[in-house]
């Protein structure tokens, strides 16, 4: 069994990464009961490069980006066929991936490099490189564009890049061994895990300071914003469990059981209802939990290793890099009323081969 092949080397942060992710380490259709359940079905698997990790979607849902750890570059893929139809250079062993809200610029975090590589996507091409903090694991870009914030995984801080200038403008020391980093919808707050004392760091923007230190579970590895801006929900990997914050008042208001190796985190509000999608590097499943309840009710089959997971805007499609297997899983997500099964694709418009309704 392939077991983790990107971290290969004698990095000490890869060897962390592998010790982190080694602890943890198509959907058939039935008759539904009465109300609904959920429906959500890998639709199609797409060949990656070496290793793939993080994963992106451009804001008008167009393209996704997947960093290739093992081949130190970036898959580009065309959701409308769900190809790949470019492949990008960047920095050794890249792991951390955003898009800009414009969709002009996707900015990658490259480990061994201790830099962010910045493509512009309607070239394909890296633009700029920008020197960061040792070992760099995580980005995310503000909602406004202005800002990029990149978890420094082998220096306990956040580097903060004004994008107009791809420069760091501050520096902010945060908890052990920071992967994991998402932006609230507002721009004010910036989450972090740290996965070397299982908490999440709270960075007020304004004056980039940590406001809060919240305990999680174990191994805290991926974290996402609720679209409101109510919840963050934090994946622990060796917990087997997400966290769910209430960032009004920096509280664990929940504790949802997951699969194994919980390791990604994607929420969105889908076309049928608020949903948070969970990669579990150890099973190679995806856990889809309802957030009106922050219940588990799904479990869907994907490729190995699991880590990054990003949905498209409009909710019907849900991307997957599958780290051991070099591929990404592409979910249909639906709903099933009885024994009536709907991809929500049908209802968008969205994606090739989408008009499906299974009974």
């Amino acid at each position: 069994m392939h077991q983790h092949g990107s971290f290969r080397g004698n990095s000490p942060i890869r060897g962390r990464l592998a010790l982190g992710l080694a602890a943890f380490c198509v959907m058939v259709l039935g008759m539904a009961g009465a109300g609904p359940a959920a429906a959500d079905t890998v639709l199609v698997t797409i060949p990656a490069g070496d290793g793939p990790d993080g994963v992106a979607v451009t804001p008008d849902g167009s393209h996704v980006y997947v960093t290739n750890t093992n081949s130190s570059s970036v898959s580009v893929i065309d959701t409308g066929s769900n190809t790949v139809v470019g492949t990008v250079t960047v920095g050794d062993f890249p792991r951390g991936i955003a898009v800009t809200p414009s969709g002009s610029r996707v900015y990658v975090a490259n480990v061994d490099d201790h830099s962010v590589s910045v493509i512009e996507t309607g070239s394909n091409t890296v633009v700029g490189t920008v020197a960061v903090g040792n070992s760099p694991s995580g980005v995310a870009v503000a909602p406004d564009g202005s800002r990029a914030y990149v978890t420094n995984t082998g220096a306990s801080s956040v580097s903060v890049v004004d994008t107009s200038s791809n420069t760091v403008v501050g520096t902010v020391a945060v908890g052990d061994f920071p992967i994991g980093v998402a932006v609230d919808p507002s721009g004010s707050r910036v989450y972090v895990t740290n996965t070397g004392d299982a908490s999440v760091s709270v960075i007020e923007t304004a004056a980039n300071n940590v406001v809060a230190t919240i305990s999680v579970g174990d191994n805290p590895f991926g974290v996402a914003v609720a679209p409101d801006g109510s919840r963050v929900y934090v994946a622990n990997s060796t917990g087997d469990t997400v966290s769910v914050i209430e960032t009004a008042d920096n509280t664990v208001v929940d504790t949802v059981a997951a699969g194994t190796g919980p390791s990604g985190v994607a929420v969105a509000v889908t076309p049928l209802g608020s949903r948070v999608y969970v990669s579990n590097a150890g099973d190679a499943s995806l856990s889809v939990i309802e957030t009106a309840d922050n219940t588990g009710i799904e479990t869907a089959p994907v490729g190995g290793t699991p880590i990054g997971v990003a949905i498209t805007p409009d909710g019907s499609r849900v991307y997957v890099a599958n780290h051991a297997g070099d591929t990404v899983s592409v979910i249909a997500v639906g709903k099933c009323f009885g024994s009536l099964c709907i991809d929500a694709g049908w209802l968008t418009g969205n994606g090739s081969g989408t008009g499906r309704m299974f009974s």
